[in-house]
């Protein structure tokens, strides 16, 4: 019995490997990957360390992500995964960069049908019932410094949001398609190792397994979209614009929400009212991953 179904557009996403299809090359490129961003990771810390001497209350912004500032830092900083993965590709595997992100002639459409097929469905959600989550929203930014910053907001979740494609369902999905046939190896190994990475019991408490789980089941549906569409367009629009919605428009009062318009009414450390949200949460990701498909078949 087949568990998921055939991909045959996924050879245009992995097409780009060639005939490199190594396993100890894919380890090599890892570990190469890895080395470059902590080299760039420590110049950045440094720049940081040194900032923070002018400014003593920014170590503790950084952690939480509470002001605008601390913020962007932190998800400019993703864009050192993004250019570890692109020098790695070049340096081992010896073909061009962007060939991990698929035919880029179909990422880009393909980003933009299913960004305009989100816009129209976060819409619909907003206006229809229920309303709110479960409490009034607190006003964080003001309006006016909101609009201000958004241009910049929007790319620092863009540059955020496209590492972290780029290097799952990007380089290693693309990489595990061309030497396996097998789905349950490209989609499920990247989504796990996905999830992995969104395991933080400090920050998320008793709630730390359940967040896991929604970036396991969130990566997995990305990989789908991925294996979809040939290119990883797709799941960047689904994540740009769930991240766009968490992180600039409502976000949680305690974590990462120093660029959002309003705050949730809970925080990571209200177990019970997170808990009790999650499963909304859930089923707006299986509804973006059907609309995308549904964008990608027009």
């Amino acid at each position: 019995m087949r568990i998921l179904p055939d991909y045959p557009a996924h050879a245009l996403h992995t097409a780009a490997v060639g005939r490199k299809t190594e396993v100890w090359r894919l380890l090599l490129g890892i570990v190469v990957m890895i080395g470059l961003y902590i080299v760039m990771a420590l110049f950045y810390q440094q720049i940081i360390a040194e900032f923070s001497r002018l400014r003593p209350t920014f170590q503790d912004e950084l952690i939480a992500g509470s002001t605008p500032l601390a913020m962007f830092v932190l998800l400019f900083s993703f864009g050192l995964i993004g250019t570890a993965v692109f020098i790695g590709v070049r340096l081992v595997h010896n073909r061009p960069a962007l060939g991990v992100m698929g035919p880029l002639i179909l990422a880009v459409p393909q980003f933009f049908r299913v960004a305009g097929m989100l816009v129209i469905l976060g819409v619909v959600l907003t206006v229809l019932p229920p309303y709110g989550m479960g409490g009034p929203l607190v006003p964080n930014l003001g309006f006016g410094r909101w609009a201000v910053l958004l241009p910049l907001s929007l790319v620092a979740v863009f540059v955020q949001i496209s590492a972290e494609e780029i290097f799952f369902r990007g380089y290693l999905q693309q990489q595990l398609g061309a030497r396996f046939r097998s789905p349950l190896v490209w989609i499920v190994l990247p989504s796990a190792l996905f999830a992995l990475g969104h395991y933080q019991p400090a920050e998320a408490g008793q709630n730390a397994v359940m967040i896991t789980l929604w970036a396991g089941m969130f990566g997995l549906l990305m990989a789908d979209l991925t294996a979809r569409a040939g290119t990883i367009g797709p799941a960047l629009a689904v994540h740009f614009l769930n991240n766009v919605t968490a992180l600039l428009i409502t976000s949680l009062p305690d974590s990462l929400g120093g660029l959002a318009l309003w705050h949730a009414p809970f925080g990571l450390e209200d177990t019970e009212q997170l808990r009790a949200w999650l499963p909304v949460d859930f089923a707006l990701m299986i509804v973006s991953w059907l609309a995308a498909r549904l964008a990608l078949r027009r």
